[in-house]
């Protein structure tokens, strides 16, 4: 393990005061230590910036602009060998650090791809049970399953890979990491899945994505709508075989026959089927 490789691990907060404590002290207690935490507060108006002061940490704050435009704040004031994007509300396994740098020391790998448990979903987790490398695009987005688990807290990038390809985020809608994560994981030479690196994506009620109000809703198909969009786009330039769409499902057998099926595909439908027959559907993300 090289303990003179640095990661900055960029955290943006929004009114974080009930989260922010843990995700610092989650950080702190690594067992990596070369670790540069970078708060980026964007516009709190509750205790987060008091409570992020009291730790060693580089705060830097901006008015309301978006977690988009946070993360390339931190991005131009991070300092590490390596990035890695954390939300504020989530936790990790104590050795994560350690074992992405082991991966990526011991194979020069531009990213590192997590193993990640989606506490709301479980049976959409994504768990490595060994470490793989890729280097052919297809093998790349198969491993990363990037096209459908964009999200940027899974990957550990190399800092000089992302200025030297001038990657950064656009602001805009939700689930725009996707399109950062896509274009990231179709430049890199290689990449490295990393089965002890564990990402725990929590279920918190105040979070945007479990927002129940009609208005959140809505917005959140329209993102992601969006975002399918500029994926499609690029996966049509590149000459990229993508899917955008996963089905989860569950069935109710009786003596081993399915009655009752529940299919939960990745763009927000829920379809219960009886008998085969679809009998209802609704939008659940």
């Amino acid at each position: 393990m090289s303990s003179t490789n640095k990661i900055s691990v960029i955290i943006p907060v929004y009114n974080a005061e009930q989260y922010i404590k843990q995700c610092i002290k989650n950080i702190n207690l690594q067992s990596y230590k070369n670790l540069e935490i970078i708060i980026v507060d964007d516009g709190s108006t509750d205790n987060t910036a008091k409570i992020a002061k009291q730790y060693n940490v580089k705060y830097l704050y901006q008015n309301n602009s978006g977690v988009y435009s946070a993360r390339n704040l931190g991005l131009k004031n991070a300092t590490g060998d390596y990035i890695h994007f954390m939300d504020v509300d989530d936790i990790i396994n104590i050795d994560f650090y350690e074992s992405v740098i082991n991966n990526i020391s011991n194979t020069q790998a531009e990213i590192a791809c997590c193993s990640f448990i989606f506490e709301r979903y479980k049976c959409q987790s994504k768990v490595f049970n060994t470490t793989y490398i890729a280097s052919e695009i297809n093998d790349k987005i198969s491993l990363t399953d990037v096209n459908i688990y964009g999200a940027c807290w899974r990957f550990v990038f190399n800092r000089n890979f992302i200025e030297n390809n001038n990657l950064s985020f656009e602001n805009g809608r939700a689930a725009f990491d996707r399109v950062f994560t896509l274009k990231a994981v179709f430049l890199a030479n290689l990449i490295v899945s990393v089965p002890n690196a564990i990402y725990i994506y929590k279920n918190r009620g105040s979070s945007i994505t479990t927002d129940r109000k009609i208005e959140a809703i809505r917005k959140r198909h329209a993102d992601r709508k969006s975002s399918n969009a500029l994926i499609k786009e690029f996966a049509e330039k590149h000459q990229l075989s993508i899917i955008n769409q996963i089905q989860q499902l569950w069935q109710y057998k009786i003596l081993g026959i399915p009655v009752v099926s529940k299919k939960i595909i990745h763009n927000g439908n829920i379809k219960w089927y009886f008998c085969g027959i679809n009998i209802f559907q609704k939008k659940e993300i």
